[in-house]
């Protein structure tokens, strides 16, 4: 009989299962498993930090639509692996966390790397978390943790392997493996839900229809164009849906806060809004009702019935997966008779214009010799490649961004989302180029995010991913200085400063290239040709800290209100008379 280890099975077990990913970070706990994989056909990438092995995961199920592995050593290990782990819980990113652990015997004996409880800690933030005691119980539970991922709302999961576990043998005559299902149904309305949907479309004059991160896939993206198509209804998107229409699509409007343009500037809001796959919040405008008028009826499509009526009473509410949905609703709507909004769609296209329109005339250079932000991000994103994969991190260097940025198809523009984590960039990155292999990624980053995990350029440079991150250089945290400036003043700011770094420098010390731009007409060129080289490149852009994005002081919200104390990011606190 062969004996095989713990780490044979999870290995065997993964890629019966389809997994040929898996991010990691070595730790004696894991090489059981890791020197197993090679065997299997997994390839591991291996990244400088725990958290971006997660991120990296979560940019690969998010871009695939399977599930992503990331595997990662004991103690800190596991620790650093928390925040992807809270990241994938809030973004609803099917990804399976493996850790390994002390042995089991060793339990309360003061070990290496242990003396607290992993399961109890990844349990609150994950789907299921559970410990694996025995080698034979790995295949199935492997494939219990990954129905689990991925089945209704998907999120993360998280498995424990005690190194007594992963090192422990078992006859290979013993192992049973699991087995993918050979066919895998989703959830769709019924027949009376549909009809419903379409008798509040058919008598609207200004629908829309808002897609999120539950709408980002392929068999979604092709029922999503035929349903806008069919209908002629407009297609906004939060960020995480951007993609899920192609960019060029007739009936594609924008980013979601065009309705918010439509709404307060052109004073013709929505009247009909449906949601699919893309949950009320932050992202969506919250309780303003800028982006979701309260005077519009409100379809609300999702996967996950928790995430119904979070912030308001949808008029029909439908638990369901979006590409079934709106399979069903291409159905049901087929024959019927859709009148044009020919004059709708045209006004959401001037306002999505509008967004932009206060800072064309601006020059591209500032008074200190600087790049304007605006002008930055417009020239980086007219120089990608069209097939660029999209992972953007931080706050107003996003922001600058959004108006221009493209996706080449679903799942493939990543970002920071609801926890609001910075560091996330390069990871996303890495998964994205590991989900398109030979496919371009470019990484748009604030230097301040840049930073979190500078040593991932070495990553990209021993795995070879033709990976171009894009710092935008303020030598600030951009968001935090400008929103200190409006409720404090400028004179009174504190660890807000960074220091204009050479991060271009720091990526060709990592074996990437790297340049360094200070004019706007510069950056084409460079983008090009740092993309023709088909490595990982650094492009370091030289912007002005002096100007702010509009969405600092949007978030700030009323600075004059004097029953209201202005805080960043959320409402601000009323004051109690």
């Amino acid at each position: 009989m062969t004996r095989l280890t713990g780490g044979d099975v999870l290995a065997k077990s993964l890629r019966a299962l389809g997994v040929e990913e898996v991010f990691a970070l070595h730790g004696g706990h894991l090489d059981a498993f890791l020197v197993a994989c090679a065997g299997e056909n997994i390839r591991l990438t291996d990244t400088r930090h725990e958290a971006t092995a997660g991120y990296a995961a979560e940019g690969y199920a998010r871009a695939t639509g399977e599930i992503g592995v990331c595997v990662i050593t004991a103690g800190p290990g596991f620790a650093n692996g928390l925040t992807p782990m809270v990241d994938a819980y809030l973004d609803a990113t099917p990804v399976l966390f493996v850790a390994g652990s002390p042995p089991l015997r060793e339990v309360a004996t003061n070990p290496l790397q242990g003396g607290f409880d992993q399961v109890a800690m990844a349990a609150p933030v994950t789907k299921w978390a559970h410990r694996i005691t025995h080698v034979e119980r790995i295949p199935d539970l492997v494939d219990k943790a990954i129905r689990i991922a991925r089945s209704g709302r998907p999120g993360p999961v998280f498995l424990e392997m005690p190194i007594d576990v992963m090192f422990g043998p078992m006859d290979e005559a013993h192992l049973v493996l699991p087995k993918a299902p050979s066919l895998l149904d989703r959830p769709a309305p019924s027949p009376a839900a549909a009809a419903a949907v379409l008798e509040l479309l058919s008598g609207a004059e200004r629908p829309a229809i808002i897609v999120g991160g539950g709408a980002a896939s392929k068999a979604c993206a092709a029922e999503l164009a035929a349903f806008a198509n069919l209908t002629h209804t407009p297609v906004v998107f939060s960020s995480k849906g951007n993609g899920a229409l192609p960019a060029d699509h007739r009936f594609n409007a924008g980013p979601a806060g065009t309705l918010a343009a439509a709404a307060l500037g052109a004073k013709q809001p929505a009247d009909l809004i449906v949601q699919i796959g893309a949950r009320a919040g932050l992202f969506l405008g919250g309780r303003a009702g800028s982006i979701v008028p309260d005077s519009a009826k409100l379809v609300q499509i999702d996967i996950d019935g928790a995430e119904i009526g979070r912030l308001r009473t949808p008029d029909v509410a439908i638990t369901a997966d979006a590409a079934a949905a709106l399979a069903s609703l291409n159905a049901a709507a087929n024959g019927r008779s859709w009148a044009p909004r020919d004059q709708w769609l045209a006004l959401l296209g001037q306002c999505r214009a509008a967004t932009t329109a206060p800072f064309e005339g601006v020059p591209a250079a500032t008074p200190r010799g600087l790049i304007h932000p605006f002008h930055a991000a417009r020239a980086v994103a007219e120089a990608l490649s069209p097939d660029t994969a999209i992972a953007f991190d931080g706050g107003e260097a996003c922001a600058w961004f959004q108006p221009f940025g493209r996706s080449p198809g679903p799942g493939l523009y990543l970002g920071n989302g609801y926890l609001g984590t910075l560091g996330v960039g390069q990871g996303y990155a890495i998964g994205l180029a590991r989900a398109r292999p030979g496919k371009p990624v470019a990484a748009i980053m604030g230097d301040g995010a840049a930073g979190f995990h500078i040593a991932e350029f070495d990553t990209m440079a021993r795995h070879a991913l033709p990976i171009l991150l894009v710092v935008f250089n303020n030598a600030a945290w951009g968001m935090s200085q400008h929103g200190q400036e409006l409720v404090f003043g400028k004179q009174q700011l504190a660890a807000v400063k960074l220091a204009p770094s050479a991060y271009h420098t720091v990526a060709e010390g990592f074996g990437c290239a790297g340049e360094q731009v200070t004019r706007v007409e510069d950056i084409r060129p460079a983008v090009r040709r740092l993309q023709a080289s088909g490595g990982p490149a650094c492009l370091n852009v030289m912007t002005d800290v002096d100007v702010a994005h509009p969405v600092t002081a949007m978030m700030i919200g009323r600075l004059d209100a004097t029953d209201e104390i202005p805080i960043p990011y959320y409402e601000n606190i009323p004051i109690r008379q």
